[in-house]
């Protein structure tokens, strides 16, 4: 167990928390939520040691070792990769060394046998024998190829890096992992393994993600950062949204009676719990609900964009055909026709190859041969990987920045228009060169919001966004009802969203089915 009393964080006169005490358990998983800038790794930080708040203190229960997810990729580059793995085990790499430097003694006395004989039951008692094979089999389970286990760090491609750092934070079955965004760059399988791995630990889990499928799939609490307060509830980060998105609801329609209210919750919980099924992790999560008091549940004061795509013109039966269209380094013979209310996720080995095909479809590039064709009755609406031309260097506010993409310009509608994109006030006079990126991708949401296209083409949408953002974000693109065409790293985002899945390796068609994105993994990972 590890335990947080009266901690309390300040820089200058702004306060992050203040008088937090809350406490996590084993066999438990803690979604660390909040919004960006509200300290959810800084709190981390300060749970392994690394920040010292201004008052309380952390408290880990006797005898209990914490990992930790090593955020700087070159820290370990002057160790091989099997060696940085054992690193994240301090206590045996220390027994090792010392055991080395006693059997190298040339005068090796009694008391050095002494003191040999009580590290090699320590090292014994840490499975020290197997550390090697074990630290391998992390490795293996992370498809990070034998032939690297004795390379330099060094030498390593960052994404194999993240792996290793990854397999040192489980090394040696740690009672309190601390895991800050632990599925960063990590592929589909790997980050299957982990969830799988995580929802079968019975140590102490605290991480950081925006993954909502990783928090929904391993975690039995979210940890929710707001408003200088940090506060534990039961359930992943579904249950709690959506629970706490009911409350709203309902606090806001006075005249349900108390008892209506409470049931309607209490069947919420119901069918929730339900659900949990799969795994130890699962079971503890249905637990921890099926005790859950409906005074438990408070909502949350988190602010979410309202997104909602509309369109004036009505879409025809012709949408989009692509005959052998092929552009040099990039893709080639690429055919496809895209029906009405299609919702197409593209997949795809070469990220640049999408990006290139979206900019042909809205004429920013052109194709070395082949064609595509839009419906009569099609608007695109683009958003693209790189905004950076509409905002770099660009000196007019907000107002007068949406104004360029509306039909009206009165003061009033254009600042109705930030304010659903949460720019309100003087928010909403911020010059655009100095927004920053989920700043930025919002206000892009607005502008293709206004331009009421009935086919949106969106180039990794949830780039810069917090959690509050990509879920309001998910529920306009599922509510949307023109056609979609998108590619997107989020799992919950391209499950819920895409009916479709297009897949290229280099450069050419290989998959092209009606199904979800957890329909298409499961074609793969069999």
């Amino acid at each position: 167990m590890i335990s947080v009393q009266n901690i309390s964080l300040q820089y200058g006169s702004r306060i992050l928390f203040k008088d937090v005490n809350i406490k996590f358990t084993a066999g438990n998983c803690y979604g660390v939520i909040g919004a960006n800038g509200a300290g959810k790794s800084t709190f981390l930080k300060i749970l392994s040691g690394e920040l010292q708040p201004n008052t309380g203190e952390v408290v880990i229960e006797k005898n209990k070792r914490m990992s930790v997810l090593n955020q700087d990729q070159n820290a370990f580059d002057n160790y091989t990769v099997l060696n940085t793995v054992m690193q994240g085990h301090n206590r045996l790499v220390e027994i090792i060394a010392a055991k080395e430097i006693l059997y190298a003694k040339p005068d090796f006395n009694d008391e050095d046998g002494k003191i040999l004989g009580d590290l090699e039951s320590e090292f014994e008692e840490l499975d020290g024998w197997n550390a090697e094979s074990n630290a391998e089999q992390l490795l293996n389970s992370l498809k990070v190829d034998k032939s690297l286990y004795e390379s330099q760090m060094s030498l390593l491609e960052p994404k194999v890096k993240v792996k290793v750092l990854l397999a040192q934070a489980l090394f040696g079955n740690p009672d309190i992992l601390i895991l800050d965004e632990p599925t960063n760059n990590l592929d589909i399988k790997s980050v299957a393994w982990l969830q799988d791995y995580l929802m079968e630990l019975d140590s102490t889990v605290i991480t950081v993600s925006h993954n909502r499928h990783f928090l929904n799939q391993v975690c039995t609490h979210m940890c929710d950062v707001d408003f200088r307060a940090i506060n534990i509830f039961a359930g992943n980060y579904d249950f709690w949204y959506e629970t706490s998105q009911l409350i709203l609801r309902q606090q806001k329609d006075q005249n349900k009676k108390a008892e209506t209210r409470a049931k309607e919750l209490q069947d919420f919980i119901a069918r929730f719990s339900a659900n949990a099924s799969k795994s130890r992790q699962a079971t503890s999560r249905k637990k921890e609900l099926e005790k859950l008091k409906i005074e438990d549940i408070k909502p949350s004061n988190r602010r979410y964009p309202f997104i909602e795509f509309k369109y004036e013109r009505e879409p025809g039966n012709d949408i989009l055909t692509v005959e052998n269209l092929t552009k040099k380094g990039y893709f080639e013979n690429l055919s496809f026709s895209v029906k009405k209310g299609d919702k197409i996720a593209l997949l795809g080995d070469r990220a640049t190859a999408i990006s290139m095909f979206f900019d042909i479809l809205m004429g920013i590039e052109s194709a070395d041969s082949g064609e595509f064709k839009f419906g009569k009755t099609i608007i695109p609406t683009y958003l693209p990987l790189n905004n950076n031309e509409f905002f770099d260097n660009c000196t007019l506010n907000l107002v007068q920045w949406i104004g360029q993409y509306s039909k009206d310009n009165h003061q009033e509608f254009l600042r109705g228009w930030l304010g659903r994109m949460l720019f309100s006030g003087e928010e909403a006079l911020k010059q655009a060169q100095v927004l920053s990126g989920g700043e930025k991708v919002r206000c892009m949401f607005a502008r293709m919001m206004l331009q009421q296209g009935n086919f949106l083409i969106m180039d990794e949408p949830t780039n810069h966004l917090d959690l509050e953002s990509i879920t309001a974000l998910n529920k306009g693109l599922q509510s949307f009802k023109g056609t979609l065409l998108f590619v997107s790293h989020d799992h919950e985002l391209v499950n819920t969203v895409a009916s479709r899945i297009i897949e290229l390796k280099s450069g050419k068609k290989v998959f092209d089915r009606d199904l979800s994105y957890d329909e298409y993994l499961e074609t793969q990972l069999l």
